[in-house]
C-alpha cells in the first residue's frame, strides 16, 4: 500500500501539545514498522518552521522525496467568518493534491485543527480514490457541549469536524474508552474504529537527581518541601478545583508536609481564580504552587521528585500524564472514569473524581502508607511496559491493511470521478416537534457520506447544531425554482401538518418518498384548506379509493373517513420510489391497491440511535427512583390507540397493584379529552402515574432508568413504532402485542402477546418480568443484539444509499426521463408539430404500468342519456349503486360513457347517483389496462372499440338483466372472483 500521513498536527497549533507529540511519535513508529508499505508524509506549506522540524524528525526514517509539501490559501482560520470561502476552497485543494499522490490510504493525524490557525484538516466523504483514516482522541466537547460548545462559531467548526469523523472509513482510537465513546456518540459500526492505544516518549523514565540538581529544580518552581503533583492543563474537565479542595481536606500534618504543584502553562485569569480558591479554602501562601510552563527535561525531573502524582480528570481520551508519571516510577492515583482506569490498571489506585472526599482519602492513604506507595510505584513501571509506540503503529498499519482490503472488495455507489450526487432532502428538522424531524437529524449525517446534501425547509431555523454546520438550507420557494439542479430528491412524508408543502413539490419534482405513515388522510384533509382545487379532500379520497369512499364520507362523516381511508394515492403515484420501515406498510398497500402494488418498494428498518453505555443508577438518581423499586414504563402520548386503559386495568387487576416496590409510569402527555380524564380518575391513589409531556432528555432518562417496558398498539395507521424500538435499543425487556409493525419483532426479542390480547395475558406477562430476573436479563441481551444487527445508523445509511441509487438507476421515473431525453435529442429535418407531441404524450401515459387495482368499467351511456334510458334503468342503477358502495374484492368500479369514439369516465353521472352532486371531478379518457372488465347492459362494446379493448386485454361481461339486485350482484361477484374470468363473454363487433 501507499500510505500518506498528513502531519499538520506536528506543524500548527498542536505542534507542542499532547496531540502534536502523539502524532509525531506514532508517525515515527509507523515509519519504523511499515515493512513493505510505502510511507509518505504530507505537510502544509504555510508552516515552514513546523515543516523543518518534521523533516528533521524523519531524517533517518524516510527518504526526503517522500515528504511532500502542498501550497495552500491563507488565511483560512475558521473562527473568522471572512475566511469561509477560502477555508472550503483550501479543503478541496488539499484533497486534490492528496489524490494526485495516488495513495491507498490517507491518515489525518488530527482532524480538529484550523479553528484559529491556517491548518487545513478535513475528511470529506470518500471520493472512491483512497481510504481516509483519522486519529480519534476524544469527543469531550460533544459529550459536554454545555461547557465547550457555547460559542456559536467554534461550535459550528466542531460540528463540521464531527461530520468528518463520520465520513472517515477508519478511526484510530487512542484508547478503549475513546473507541467506545466513538461507537456510541457517532453511532459507527464496530469495524470502523480500532483501538491502537498510546504510549509515552522514552524520555520519561526513572531518574536520579543529584542534591544540587534537586535543590535547583525546587528553587526554580517555588517548591520548598515534598510535593504532590498534577500536570495536564487547566480546563473544566481536568477538575483542578476538585484537586485543590481535596488537598485542603488532607489531615493537617500531611498537608504541612506536602505542597500541591500544578505543573502546566496557565493563563493569568486562571492563575488568579485558582489562587483565590486556595485562599477561600484557608490554604497558606505557598501550599499551592502554580509552576507555569516547564521544559520537557524539567517535567521528567519533577515527575521523578514527586511524592505522589494525582490525575483527577473527569474525562480523558487516554491520560498521557498518568502514564508518563508511571513510567518514571512514582506512585500514581487517578479517576475511576473514562480511559484512566485502563491506563492505571489497578482498582485500588482509583477514586470517584466527583467526590472531593474520595480524592482526599485516596491521597491520604498513599501519603500515610509508604508500603502502599511503593507497590503503586512498582506497579506503574510494570504497567507502563504494556504500552509502546511500536505496538500502536503495528495495530494502526494492520487496520490500514484491513480497510484497504475491504475497500477493494466493496462495490460502492460513488462514481470513479469522485463526484458525489447532489441530493435535496425535504423533511422537517428540529426544533419542530415531530418524530420525523428527529429521525432526519439522525439520518442526515449518515447520508452525507454518500451525497452532497441541501435540506429543504418550511421552517425558519434548524435547532440542531450538527445539521446547521454541515448542510446548506434552502427554502421551499427556492427549491421549487432550482429542483432541476439536483441529481436526487428525497421526501420524508408523515401524516401531519409538517408535510403540507410536500404534496405540490412532489407532483412538480418527483423524488424518492420515505413513507413514515401509510395513512395520509389527516394531512390531506388539513392541506385541503389551502388547495386551489374545489373539494380537495374529497377529490383525493376519490382518486385513492373510488366512489365507495365518497359514499362512506357522506354517510359516516369526515372524521370517520379520515380514520378509515389512507388517502395516499397522489403521494404513491408521484414518487420516484417508495421506502417504508416495515413489511406491514407493504401489506397495507397490497390490501388497498392490489397484489403487487408494493413489489418495487424498499423496506429499510427504522434507524435508531443505539446507546453504548446505559447508566441506570445515575438515571434513577436524577429521576428520584428509589433503589430496588421495580419500574415499568410505557412511552408516548396517551391515547386509545396506545391501549393505556388496558395496561392500567391489567396492572390494577394483578398483584402488582399492591406491590409497594413496583411502579407503572406512563411517560408522555395525557389525552386531553374524556379518555385521559377517565384514566386519571382510575389511577388516583395507585402506584401508577403519568409524567406529562417528556422532553427528549427526560424520555431518555426514563428509558435508562426503567426495569421493563410495555408498548401496545391498536388501530395502526401503517406507522412504525419508534418507542418500541427505543425500548429495545435501551435493552429494556418489553411487552408488545402483534399489531402492525410490532408483529415483525421476533418472539425471542420481546414478550409478544396476540394482537387482541386479554387482560389476564397482559397481567401475566408483566408479573413474569417482575418475578423472573433471568428472563429480564435474557430479553435485554436479545434486544440489544437485535437492534445492533438491524437498526444501527451506519447500516441504515448504506441501505438508504443503495435504495436511492437503485431507484435512480432502475425506477420507472428514471426510465421515463431517459425516454424524454432521447425524444428531445432526435435530430430531423422536420420537427414534431403539436399533434405529434400530444400523440407522443398520450402514448407515454397509456404505456405506463398499472397503478392500483383493476377496473370494472360500467358502461352507463344509455343510463346517462335521458333519450335512451332503458326500461330496466332503475334496476341497473340499483345494481351500479351497490357496486360503487361495495366493489368486488380487489377491483375499482368506474362508470364510463361512450363519447366521440372512445370511453370517458362518467364522473358527473356517478356523483349524482351517489348523491354527491356538490363535488367536482374532472372527466377524462378512460385508462384501459389488461385485467380490466367492461360491464355493458348489452352483449358487446361499440364496434369501433371492440378490437382495441380486446388487444388491451379488457374483457366484457354483460350486466345481468332483471330486477333482482342481490342475484345480479352475486352473479357478477362470482364472475369477477379469481378463476371466474372464464365466465366473461368474448368481445364482438356488434354495436351497442
Amino acid at each position: 500500500m501507499r500510505i500518506i500521513l498528513d502531519l499538520q498536527a506536528c506543524q500548527a497549533a498542536s505542534m507542542h501539545r499532547g496531540i502534536g507529540r502523539y502524532s509525531m511519535a506514532l508517525a515515527q513508529a509507523m515509519a519504523r514498522q511499515c515493512g513493505g508499505h510505502e510511507l509518505h508524509l504530507a505537510l502544509n506549506g504555510q508552516f515552514d518552521a513546523g515543516a523543518t522540524a518534521v523533516r528533521a524528525a524523519f531524517d533517518t526514517l524516510l527518504p526526503a522525496e517522500r515528504i511532500h509539501v502542498f501550497d495552500m490559501l491563507a488565511p483560512v482560520a475558521e473562527y473568522d467568518p471572512r475566511n469561509a470561502w477560502r477555508a472550503r476552497a483550501a479543503e478541496r485543494l488539499r484533497q486534490h493534491y492528496l489524490a494526485g499522490l495516488k495513495p491507498d490510504v490517507v491518515h489525518l493525524a488530527s482532524l480538529f485543527e484550523g479553528l484559529s490557525d491556517d491548518a487545513v484538516a478535513a475528511c470529506p466523504p470518500s471520493s472512491g480514490r483512497f481510504a481516509s483514516a483519522v486519529t480519534l482522541y476524544d469527543l469531550i466537547p460533544l459529550l459536554r457541549k454545555d461547557v465547550y460548545l457555547t460559542e456559536p462559531r467554534a461550535a459550528a467548526w466542531y460540528y463540521r469536524k464531527l461530520q468528518g469523523l463520520k465520513n472517515a472509513e477508519l478511526l484510530l482510537a487512542i484508547s478503549g474508552h475513546s473507541r467506545r465513546e466513538g461507537l456510541a456518540a457517532l453511532q459507527l459500526p464496530a469495524e470502523r474504529i480500532v483501538n491502537i492505544s498510546s504510549a509515552v516518549d522514552p524520555i520519561f523514565r526513572p531518574r536520579q537527581l543529584s542534591e544540587d540538581a534537586a535543590t535547583a529544580l525546587r528553587a526554580r518552581y517555588g517548591l520548598s518541601r515534598r510535593f504532590i503533583m498534577y500536570t495536564g492543563g487547566v480546563d473544566y474537565r481536568k477538575n483542578i478545583e476538585g484537586l485543590i479542595e481535596a488537598y485542603a481536606m488532607l489531615p493537617e500534618a500531611l498537608r504541612r508536609g506536602h505542597q500541591l504543584a500544578v505543573v502546566c502553562s496557565i493563563q493569568p485569569t486562571d492563575r488568579h481564580r485558582l489562587q483565590q480558591l486556595a485562599t477561600k479554602l484557608g490554604l497558606p501562601d505557598g501550599d499551592l504552587v502554580l509552576t507555569g510552563f516547564v521544559s520537557d527535561d524539567d517535567l521528567v525531573s519533577l515527575y521523578n521528585s514527586t511524592a505522589l502524582f494525582v490525575f483527577p480528570s473527569l474525562q480523558e481520551g487516554f491520560g498521557l500524564p498518568a502514564l508518563e508519571a508511571m513510567q518514571c516510577g512514582v506512585p500514581v492515583i487517578g479517576s475511576d472514569s473514562s480511559s484512566i482506569p485502563e491506563v492505571i490498571g489497578r482498582a485500588d489506585a482509583l477514586f470517584d473524581p466527583t467526590s472531593v472526599a474520595a480524592i482526599s482519602a485516596k491521597m491520604a492513604q498513599v501519603l500515610d502508607d509508604a508500603g502502599f506507595a511503593a507497590t503503586l510505584a512498582a506497579h506503574g513501571l510494570e504497567q507502563a511496559k504494556l504500552f509502546s509506540w511500536d505496538a500502536s503503529a503495528k495495530t494502526a498499519l494492520a487496520a490500514f491493511e484491513d480497510c484497504h482490503a475491504a475497500r477493494q472488495g466493496a462495490s460502492g455507489a460513488v462514481a470513479a470521478t469522485g463526484r458525489r450526487p447532489r441530493l435535496a432532502y425535504v423533511s422537517p428538522l428540529p426544533p419542530e416537534r415531530s418524530g420525523i424531524a428527529d429521525y432526519s437529524a439522525d439520518l442526515l449525517p449518515e447520508l452525507a457520506r454518500y451525497y452532497e446534501i441541501d435540506v429543504v425547509l418550511a421552517q425558519d431555523k434548524v435547532g440542531e447544531p450538527w445539521l446547521d454546520a454541515n448542510f446548506a438550507q434552502r427554502s421551499v420557494e427556492w427549491f421549487d425554482g432550482h429542483a432541476g439542479e439536483y441529481d436526487r430528491i428525497v421526501y420524508h412524508f408523515g401524516n401531519s401538518a409538517f408535510h403540507q408543502h410536500m404534496f405540490g413539490l412532489l407532483e412538480r419534482h418527483p423524488g424518492v418518498v420515505v413513507l413514515h405513515d401509510f395513512f395520509m388522510s389527516g394531512i390531506t384533509n388539513y392541506a385541503a384548506g389551502a388547495s386551489p382545487y374545489p373539494n380537495a379532500y374529497s377529490r383525493a379520497l376519490y382518486l385513492s379509493h373510488g366512489y365507495r369512499a365518497l359514499i362512506d364520507e357522506r354517510a359516516d362523516g369526515l372524521e370517520a373517513s379520515i380514520y378509515q381511508y389512507p388517502c395516499n394515492r397522489s403521494v404513491l403515484d408521484h414518487a420516484a420510489g417508495i421506502i417504508v420501515h416495515s413489511q406491514h406498510s407493504r401489506q397495507l398497500a397490497e390490501h388497498w391497491y392490489g397484489a403487487g402494488s408494493a413489489a418495487d418498494w424498499r423496506m429499510i428498518p427504522l434507524l435508531r440511535m443505539l446507546p453504548e453505555r446505559i447508566d441506570k443508577a445515575a438515571a434513577r438518581r436524577l429521576l428520584g427512583i428509589p433503589d430496588g423499586q421495580f419500574v415499568v414504563c410505557s412511552f408516548g402520548m396517551l391515547a386509545v390507540t396506545k391501549c393505556n386503559d388496558q395496561i392500567v386495568e391489567a396492572w390494577l387487576g394483578s398483584a402488582l397493584a399492591s406491590d409497594t416496590d413496583a411502579r407503572l409510569v406512563f411517560v408522555g402527555e395525557n389525552d386531553a379529552l374524556q379518555f385521559g380524564r377517565a384514566l386519571e380518575q382510575r389511577i388516583a391513589g395507585s402506584n401508577v402515574s403519568i409524567t406529562g409531556f417528556a422532553s427528549q432528555d427526560s424520555y431518555r432518562l426514563y428509558l435508562a432508568a426503567a426495569d421493563a417496558a410495555v408498548q401496545l398498539r391498536s388501530r395502526s395507521r401503517g406507522e412504525t413504532s419508534a418507542t418500541v424500538l427505543d425500548c429495545l435499543s435501551f435493552r429494556l425487556p418489553t411487552v408488545i402485542n402483534a399489531h402492525g409493525s410490532a408483529a415483525e419483532v421476533p418472539a425471542h426479542v420481546a414478550i409478544r402477546l396476540a394482537d387482541r390480547f386479554s387482560r389476564d395475558d397482559l397481567a401475566a406477562a408483566l408479573l413474569r418480568l417482575r418475578r423472573e430476573p433471568a428472563l429480564r436479563a435474557l430479553l435485554s441481551d436479545e434486544a440489544g443484539a437485535y437492534m445492533a444487527a438491524l437498526h444501527h445508523p451506519a447500516r441504515i445509511g448504506v441501505a438508504y444509499r443503495d435504495a436511492i441509487e437503485e431507484f435512480a438507476r432502475d425506477g420507472a421515473h428514471t426510465a421515463e426521463r431517459e425516454l424524454l431525453a432521447a425524444l428531445a435529442a432526435i435530430d430531423g429535418a422536420v420537427g414534431p408539430d403539436e399533434a405529434d407531441l400530444l400523440a407522443t404524450a398520450s402514448c407515454i401515459a397509456a404505456n405506463r404500468p398499472r397503478a392500483g387495482q383493476p377496473q370494472v368499467l360500467v358502461d352507463v351511456s344509455a343510463l346517462a342519456d335521458s333519450t335512451r334510458r332503458p326500461a330496466d334503468a332503475a334496476a341497473q342503477e340499483a345494481l351500479l349503486l351497490r357496486l360503487l358502495a361495495a366493489p368486488p374484492d380487489g377491483h375499482r368500479v368506474e362508470p364510463v360513457l361512450w363519447r366521440h369514439d372512445h370511453y370517458r369516465y362518467a364522473r358527473r353521472y356517478a356523483l349524482a347517483l351517489i348523491e354527491r352532486p356538490e363535488l367536482v371531478l374532472d372527466e377524462g379518457a378512460a385508462e384501459l389496462r389488461a385485467g380490466d372488465y367492461l360491464l355493458s347492459p348489452y352483449a358487446a362494446a361499440p364496434a369501433i372499440a371492440a378490437a382495441t379493448l380486446a388487444n388491451r386485454g379488457v374483457r366484457q361481461l354483460a350486466l345481468p338483466a332483471g330486477d333482482d339486485t342481490e342475484a345480479a350482484l352475486a352473479q357478477l361477484t362470482a364472475a369477477l372472483a379469481p378463476g371466474g374470468a372464464t365466465a366473461a363473454a368474448p368481445l364482438t363487433a356488434e354495436a351497442s
